[in-house]
């Protein structure tokens, strides 16, 4: 009984709350880029609520906010550099081949 009770006290020890990704003073705008760039991953996409431990309404808000962002232009639809260089490169390579011929 002992040796049980002293395993499950160790286990509440352990555990960490994490801190809330937004903070009370945030404003979830589609102009605060530095916000918003925390929940969209590398290829451009809105993450989702259980990565980014948001609220339901805090996510709602969030999308709202990239959605009007995207549509103004702040940010991209797709983030798609790496593949567009990778096309790129090819492109110039095959175009040369068949100049070459």
């Amino acid at each position: 009984m002992e040796k049980s009770k002293r395993l499950l006290l160790k286990y509440k020890r352990s555990f960490r709350r994490r801190l809330p990704p937004i903070q009370s003073g945030d404003q979830i705008d589609y102009r605060n880029m530095s916000l918003i760039s925390r929940f969209i991953s590398e290829q451009g996409k809105i993450l989702s609520r259980r990565i980014n431990r948001l609220t339901l309404k805090q996510q709602r808000l969030i999308t709202i906010a990239i959605k009007q962002a995207r549509i103004l232009s702040l940010l991209p639809f797709l983030n798609n550099e790496k593949q567009f260089e990778r096309r790129e490169s090819t492109a110039r390579a095959t175009g040369l081949r068949t100049r070459n011929k």
